[in-house]
């Protein structure tokens, strides 16, 4: 590292001292016209005396002025033109002017990228991901058009991840209309009265034009995918809908519900419960279930709240039937006659997509102009010996129990996982955690993760990390995982299993396979930007794509494949994933948005941390809930917020503040200067960011002003 900054600081004096000789001894007046004109005789008889010598020379200023950006490469060209002649003349002023531009991008690679993509990491990420995708359409466009200054080119793609190799490729090609313009011009140099000659509106325009060009050609192409892979369907001359939804999870209602705000004709269908997995078998029974839980957690903890003791007399079955009760109470706001006051027509049965434009259901054939396949995951079952015809549950399931588990072995440690094991050891199960990698909640940092494990292990849930699941074994009516663990078998019993190892897309069964919908390796439905499938009419928002799981960002998706869907090609809107927040609802809880430090090691982002502990808050001391923390990731020596993570009681309500500050460009000087009720846990927040303010406070500055006050008292 000292020895690349050492290169950088010498690589950067070189540079000024080569660009001061050029202005200090006004270098820029041999590259006029005028000048060029006058020496023309003179600089043909060099040339004819010794050509190779001469264009190597010649090749030699010009990659260096082109290097260091300097002004005069229109000169240069005309100059080349003027002494090479038309041919030999492109042939050089083409190699010389993409090789100096290459050093400048190189320059500028060396010196600036890693500083600026560290620093505007979070904004340069889609501008990244674009140049990896589309590089090469954006700088031959760019090459193309004249009217863009090719220096600034050269240091902005600098910038970015476009291999060497390319940059020069596509420069060479790109400039080479250009450079034969300009030679042409240069040519005729006695003829020429001022560079205005060559810079004409019309051969403007005419640049102007053929840079557009590949940005035509790219939408042909796509225009003649779209309807090599709509060729075989005929489509029809009028529609049923203007829009099919399937699916009637988070992501299915609010596209639907969107498509009927706007007055479009819609259908919903869904095969089985409205309201999908996060009504009935996810976030709403999860969370049901975790609340009840925690009031046995409180009584268990009555002496810290001064009581002697309390009590709590329960039947396991009568709390999961609460989840039901919460489960119907919530139920009417995803239900059809809901759904059908808002215009939708809800339809019950198994979709089966026959065509870009048909769709059957319970022997129904429709027409749509659009169809968005909401169709959401399940829960990933891994095929393990043993399993197949032994008893399971999984977080689909485990709501039908009504006999509590007096053993319960949980595989996976992640947010579901995590969740239901504290639940069900709260509510008196024996519970076994395996998780395969070495900590729980392997996403988040590690003594976030630890402060979990921690309370996890204190309440006594039974953490086995670092424990790969082998195989179902079942012996005189006994059942266990055998595990392995550094090398050697280990047997759990349990009573009951649930299996928490993610979730996998629907994608099956629908038609999607005969369709010939494409799929990511992940085996979600592939997606581009604005949520479509290679098919132009077929749109997915959801768990079914990805890549964010969470029934908020369903939702969020749904705005966008709906108004896409509707709207496309008059308007239409790329995804927005710059501010995505989650929460993992144990306790403590976890909740999360943008970068961590795990994320920010990897991506290689350059960040500070700033920390505050919850338990010196004085609401959380007064509640006893005076633990966790408050961390954020901001640029060096910025407030910009990078990313947050919340560990503590209403860790999920707490987040909010930082997912507006960060939407709308919000620093932690704001968040500083914005009062708070005290006393709440939202005051955290703002000290949080006290704790950044003083470690940027301005040293130099305060003692000038402790010095004033000095002189004030005499």
């Amino acid at each position: 590292m000292k020895n690349n900054n050492l290169m950088r600081l010498l690589l950067l004096v070189a540079i000024a001292l080569m660009i001061g000789v050029f202005f200090t001894f006004d270098l820029g007046r041999f590259l006029t016209l005028e000048y060029l004109q006058s020496q023309r005789g003179e600089l043909l008889e060099r040339y004819h005396e010794n050509p190779f010598t001469f264009i190597a020379i010649y090749m030699a200023i010009y990659i260096a002025a082109t290097a260091l950006s300097l002004p005069g490469a229109t000169i240069m060209t005309l100059a080349g033109a003027a002494v090479f002649g038309l041919a030999v003349g492109t042939v050089v002023v083409s190699f010389a002017s993409t090789i100096g531009a290459t050093l400048a991008f190189l320059v500028a690679r060396f010196l600036l990228r890693d500083a600026v993509q560290s620093r505007f990491a979070d904004k340069l990420g889609p501008i990244n991901a674009g140049v990896e995708k589309d590089g090469v359409l954006y700088l031959f466009t760019l090459r193309l058009i004249p009217i863009f200054p090719f220096f600034m080119i050269n240091l902005l793609m600098g910038l970015t991840p476009i291999k060497t190799w390319k940059y020069f490729l596509v420069s060479q090609v790109g400039m080479l209309p250009g450079t034969i313009v300009y030679v042409n011009a240069g040519d005729q140099l006695a003829s020429l009265e001022s560079l205005s000659g060559i810079l004409s509106p019309g051969l403007l325009l005419s640049f102007a034009l053929l840079g557009i060009f590949p940005l035509l050609a790219k939408k042909l192409v796509e225009w003649i995918k779209a309807r090599e892979v709509m060729k075989p369907y005929k489509k029809p001359s009028s529609f049923d809908y203007n829009l099919v939804v399937i699916g009637g999870g988070s992501a299915g209602l609010v596209s639907a519900y969107i498509a009927a705000a706007v007055k479009a004709k819609v259908a919903l269908i869904e095969r089985h419960k409205m309201g999908g997995d996060c009504l009935n078998t996810g976030c709403v029974p999860s969370k049901a279930l975790i609340r009840s839980a925690k009031m046995l957690a409180y009584a268990a903890r009555a002496e810290e709240f001064g009581f002697k003791k309390a009590e709590v007399d329960f039947e396991f079955a009568e709390v999961m039937e609460r989840v039901q009760r919460v489960i119907t109470e919530v139920e009417p706001h995803d239900s059809v006659e809901r759904y059908n006051k808002l215009g939708v027509e809800c339809i019950s049965g198994d979709a089966k997509i026959l065509s870009p434009y048909e769709v059957e259901v319970e022997g129904r054939v429709i027409t749509t102009r659009t169809i968005i396949v909401a169709t959401g995951a399940r829960p990933l079952v891994p095929q393990l010996p043993g399993l197949e015809g032994s008893e399971y549950h999984t977080s689909d399931t485990i709501w039908e129990l009504r006999e509590q588990p007096k053993r319960l072995v949980v595989l996976g440690g992640g947010p579901i996982g995590c969740e239901l094991a504290q639940a069900f050891h709260r509510l008196g199960s024996q519970v076994t955690l395996l998780q395969r990698p070495a900590r729980i909640l392997p996403r988040e940092d590690e003594e976030i993760s630890a402060m979990v494990a921690e309370r996890f292990s204190a309440e006594g849930v039974e953490l086995l990390t670092a424990h790969s699941a082998k195989r179902i074994e079942e012996r005189e009516g006994q059942r266990y995982v055998v595990c392995e663990h550094n090398g050697e078998e280990r047997e759990v019993p349990y009573d009951q299993l649930l299996i928490a190892l993610g979730r996998q897309a629907n994608v099956q069964k629908f038609g999607l396979e005969k369709l010939g919908v494409t799929l990511t390796p992940r085996g979600t439905v592939e997606a581009d930007p604005f949520l479509r499938t290679n098919f132009p009419n077929i749109y997915v928002c959801g768990d079914v794509t990805g890549p964010y799981q969470f029934t908020h960002t369903a939702a969020h998706q749904a705005w966008y494949a709906s108004v896409n869907a509707l709207f496309s090609p008059l308007k239409r809107f790329r995804v927005d994933y710059s501010v995505i927040p989650w929460a993992t609802y144990c306790d403590p809880e976890v909740a999360r948005v943008g970068l961590n430090e795990l994320e920010g090691k990897e991506k290689g982002i350059d960040y500070e941390v700033t920390t505050y502990g919850i338990d010196d808050l004085d609401r959380a001391i007064a509640d006893s809930e005076a633990h966790g923390v408050v961390k954020v990731l901001t640029v060096p020596g910025k407030d910009k917020i990078l990313g947050v993570t919340i560990v503590g009681s209403h860790a999920g309500d707490l987040i909010a503040e930082f997912v507006m500050a960060m939407k709308h460009g919000l620093g932690l000087n704001k968040i500083l200067g914005t009062i708070h009720i005290y006393p709440t846990l939202a005051e955290a927040n703002k000290y949080v960011a006290g704790n950044w303010k003083r470690a940027h406070k301005p040293e130099a500055l305060l003692n000038w002003v402790e010095r004033f006050h000095t002189w004030r008292r005499g």
